[in-house]
């Protein structure tokens, strides 16, 4: 089987360039929107002491020489979220920044090693502010190629119609006909109810799978693909074990303050009512990096210049949005490389 040809071969730029030239008019008009209310663009530094510390997000570490050549560890960020919390400490209250961001382990009609995230926050707003920001960047790319609606694996939607709001207790009970509330009380999970709820669906379940396992996977197989057709979907108020880095919401503290944003059935934005509580913070770092150790042999190390600034920073919320996935869907491209200028070649030379 001949190997495809390489990014830069001139008839394969060629079919690939008008999705590049729309990537740039999409991030100019993103541009545009962002500094006409106010916000403020921030380059935050890709080297960092962690990298993030989610149990299955995985980092490329690198090493530090200083002039003395003494030696140290650093790493590439998977999203410019420490950074960009420590401007907020600071007193910056509206930044965005279109970030890379570098991610092992991914690779995939949605997934590439380095890609571009476009990452803001909000001081002393709620995070359903959020949810309007995320219309208002659909309905800008989508204009501003003039291709609607937009289509990925059958799954096709108006990204200018109202987004539909849905929590993930009512995902999982219209989707995987799963109560998920009875597998969760105060004093924890139920693995054991989950997963039999999860085997009646088709899903198979593997001994060492734990609560928050099981409830990936059922995400991932029979709820994702149903999300964001025939309009796009807030999935919110997910259960606080699986919070990452939000806070418990006021209203009910079983969920907390986050949401994805999805779109013909792909995952766009993950966004959070943002946690300062850093002893909290602390606590589910430490967790998630015992999961990392025992699943994957390894753990990153906790950035305590990071917690040490949550303590001064406000209240604020926050948004991760994939760049590359946004301007896919908005020139109806196939695959991540087509929309990324220098992708890393198949065979990874």
């Amino acid at each position: 089987m001949s190997q495809p040809s390489p990014w830069w071969n001139p008839d394969r730029h060629s079919d690939r360039r008008p999705f590049l030239v729309a990537r740039g008019r999409i991030k100019a008009a993103l541009r545009d929107w962002f500094a006409s209310r106010g916000f403020l663009e921030v380059e935050p530094g890709c080297l960092q002491v962690s990298p993030g510390n989610e149990t299955h997000l995985h980092a490329f570490r690198t090493e530090l020489v200083g002039t003395d050549l003494s030696r140290r560890d650093l790493y590439l960020h998977t999203s410019p979220e420490f950074a960009m919390k420590k401007l907020l400490a600071a007193g910056e209250t509206k930044i965005f920044a279109f970030a890379p961001v570098f991610r092992n382990r991914e690779h995939g009609r949605l997934h590439a090693a380095e890609f571009t995230m476009l990452e803001w926050y909000r001081a002393g707003e709620d995070y359903e502010t959020l949810w309007d920001d995320c219309a208002a960047i659909l309905k800008i790319a989508s204009e501003t190629e003039k291709h609607s609606p937009w289509c990925y694996r059958d799954k096709t939607c108006d990204p200018t119609s109202p987004y539909q709001q849905l929590t993930v207790n009512q995902a999982f009970e219209q989707f995987a006909q799963i109560p998920l509330r009875e597998t969760i009380s105060k004093d924890g999970a139920d693995r054991a109810r989950l997963a039999a709820y999860a085997e009646d669906t088709g899903i198979r379940i593997g001994n060492d799978d734990r609560w928050s396992d099981i409830f990936s996977r059922v995400l991932v197989e029979k709820i994702e693909p149903r999300l964001g057709s025939p309009r796009p979907t807030i999935l919110y108020e997910y259960p606080t074990r699986e919070a990452a880095l939000a806070r418990p919401s006021s209203r009910d503290p079983a969920v907390a303050e986050r949401f994805e944003l999805y779109a013909s059935g792909v995952e766009l934005a993950n966004g959070f009512g943002e946690l300062t509580d850093a002893d909290e913070q602390r606590r589910r770092f430490e967790t998630w990096m015992a999961d990392k150790e025992r699943v994957y042999g390894e753990r990153y190390p906790i950035d305590e210049d990071f917690l040490a600034a949550l303590s001064h920073m406000p209240p604020a919320s926050g948004c991760a949005l994939g760049f590359d996935r946004l301007v896919m869907l908005a020139t109806g491209a196939e695959r991540i490389e087509q929309v990324i200028w220098t992708p890393l070649s198949e065979a990874g030379k």
